[in-house]
């Protein structure tokens, strides 16, 4: 249904991010249920009426990296991404580890390869990237891999790109992730510039945040574990059991929007129902806007 000048979305993505599983279900600290935000989480998306494209996952999948963590996170996602019919993109983040994500989540041999990967949803290429340093938390996208994502954007994609990555090539306001930052992020601008990357998306910050980098839009999605309390002074964030959110991105020719989608939610009002759009749907535009836009 278009009553204004944009057409439908050609693409949905729900981005999602930071779920921090651990081995046995184990809260997270002795007091985060992840499990159980996670299972909110992905039943708020499957209320969704639009099917996603996509269901992207930037990292931090598991806390500690552990095998039972990475089959947990399977068995919990796998079935509503069956349901939706909708592939299932993971990133790799400082939390995880290489081997074991590789070997225990996407069935390949447990290398410290970087966990990359290209997806074409429907003109759409997605691109996910590995900026995990083993051993550390910071981020990096090393030389072979800033060479491989040139060779892979050399040819533009009919919709365009988006990047998938843990640490978002942003600035932060609360110091601590200042150290924890992705390094060299010139060196990225230098491999995408030119490029027909139109988005990309980030976690890492358990706060959502948005900005440009190298001239394309930065989405940052808050956690699915936890949450940052970023309204308290810069050297006093700390973690807080709410706000927990998942992005929904949708694609269209000219643009890419990113909507912050709470999990936690009330009963809505029913203002708007399905009568008010059937009843707008049979008006000229002109008409629509007498009987919605003019002020009485």
């Amino acid at each position: 249904m278009q009553f204004g000048q944009h057409a439908p979305a050609r693409r949905t993505i729900v981005h999602l991010s930071d779920t921090h599983l651990l081995a046995g279900g184990a809260a997270l600290g002795g007091r985060y249920a992840v499990e159980e935000h996670l299972r909110e989480t992905l039943a708020r998306v499957e209320q969704l009426e639009q099917r996603p494209d996509a269901l992207v996952f930037t990292g931090d999948l598991t806390d500690l990296g552990e095998p039972d963590a990475y089959a947990r996170l399977r068995a919990i996602v796998d079935p509503v991404a069956e349901r939706l019919g909708a592939p299932i993109v993971w990133v790799a983040g400082n939390h995880d580890e290489r081997p074991q994500m590789r070997r225990d989540l996407l069935g390949l041999e447990p290398t410290q390869e970087p966990v990359t990967g290209v997806w074409d949803l429907g003109g759409l290429r997605l691109i996910a990237l590995d900026s995990t340093v083993p051993g550390w938390h910071h981020g990096e996208i090393d030389a072979a891999q800033r060479e491989w994502l040139r060779a892979e954007l050399a040819e533009p994609a009919p919709l365009g790109t988006i990047l998938a990555l843990h640490h978002p090539p942003l600035p932060s306001h609360v110091p601590l992730f200042d150290i924890l930052e992705l390094k060299d992020q010139d060196l990225l601008a230098e491999a995408i510039r030119g490029s027909d990357v139109r988005a990309i998306l980030a976690g890492h910050l358990h706060y959502s945040m948005n900005g440009t980098f190298a001239g394309v839009p930065v989405s940052v999605a808050a956690a699915t574990c936890y949450t940052m309390d970023v309204a308290r002074p810069a050297l006093r964030v700390n973690g807080m059991d709410a706000g927990q959110s998942f992005h929904l991105v949708h694609v269209y020719d000219d643009t890419i929007t990113h909507t912050v989608v709470p999990v936690a939610a009330a009963e809505p009002a029913t203002f708007f129902a399905p009568e008010f759009y059937e009843r707008m749907a049979v008006l000229t535009p002109q008409e629509r806007l007498e009987a919605f836009s003019r002020k009485r």
